[in-house]
């Protein structure tokens, strides 16, 4: 009798003694760890993407005219953005999402690339990476007015002032007053930053690759005429610089960049993939001296690095 009431007895310790902790790191917490490396990796081949755009779209302006290669980037980037959801046979966006993927197919597809292309044909590709340096910070605006948070004042602080940076470089630059290309180049900021917002709310419920690809095949409708229209207007003559650039706008930058860059976005939050973005500019005046032989002023990089200082304070002053 004893030794049954023994043996209960050991049964019902072992049914109630807690069970062995978990070694930190492991399980969830090690596939989290894997999960966020791999969205900083995909954030960032989405930077050095974007970081060529501005020396690809130069090389682009010397066999095409703005207007084509504009439309001619955008219905390539759709060909190949339609081919992957054909094969991959993805149901059509519930119809909620249009209106999200028409923001982002208005900014991203079709505004950003045609002012930044129309502002290049006269400034270069290093004063344009200083001004459209100021992409992260607008992009945090936008998402802030879009959520409904309110920042800190350190926020606010940090972001004036690199604005304030910015639009200073470009008086400087410009002799004193705004060229029409500082003002392509400031709508592009805008129209951009909203398309990144929108498209960052919708890679949290779709894939990256499936927001700019709708986003693309929307446009094409608009597109394809408009290409075949400005080819019939604006010469074209082919040199490797052309071509090279024009591919690179349209499966890179276009394409497989802003691909890599939702997924990023999705992964890791817009605030840390913002904080990549920080490297751009510096990346787009590293190129412009590489690819195109530009000589940089020397307020270019203290610019730059300005609002790079200024952007990390707004990540850190976020809330």
């Amino acid at each position: 009798m004893r030794a049954h009431d023994s043996a209960t007895a050991s049964t019902r310790i072992a049914v109630n003694a807690p069970a062995p902790a978990r070694t930190p790191g492991a399980g969830p917490v090690r596939e989290n760890s894997t999960a966020r490396r791999t969205g900083t990796l995909q954030a960032a081949l989405g930077v050095i993407a974007f970081s060529l755009t501005f020396p690809a779209t130069a090389w682009g302006l010397e066999g095409f005219g703005p207007w084509s290669l504009v439309a001619v980037r955008t219905v390539l980037a759709a060909v190949v953005a339609g081919g992957c959801l054909l094969a991959l046979r993805v149901p059509l966006p519930a119809r909620h999402h249009w209106a999200g993927l028409a923001v982002v197919a208005a900014g991203v597809v079709l505004g950003f690339p045609l002012l930044t292309t129309l502002a290049l044909r006269t400034s270069t590709t290093s004063h344009a990476a200083v001004v459209v340096g100021l992409l992260p910070l607008t992009t945090a605006l936008f998402s802030a007015l879009r959520t409904g948070s309110r920042p800190s004042r350190t926020y606010w602080a940090a972001a004036l002032a690199g604005a304030a940076a910015v639009l200073a470089f470009t008086i400087q630059q410009s002799g004193g007053a705004l060229t029409s290309a500082d003002a392509y180049l400031f709508g592009a900021l805008v129209v951009c930053a909203a398309g990144y917002t929108e498209g960052g709310r919708l890679a949290r419920v779709m894939p990256g690759r499936q927001v700019i690809g709708w986003a693309l095949v929307l446009c094409l409708p608009l597109t394809a005429p408009a290409a075949a229209l400005a080819l019939s207007y604006e010469p074209v003559r082919f040199t490797a610089h052309s071509v090279i650039g024009l591919l690179w706008v349209a499966v890179g930058s276009q394409f497989l960049g802003l691909v890599v860059w939702y997924r990023g976005m999705a992964a890791i939050g817009v605030p840390k993939a913002s904080q990549l973005q920080l490297a751009q500019p510096l990346l787009t005046l590293v190129w412009s001296v590489l690819l195109l032989g530009e000589q940089l002023t020397p307020a270019a990089p203290l610019t730059a690095a300005a609002v790079l200082v200024c952007i990390a304070v707004t990540q850190r002053a976020r809330g």
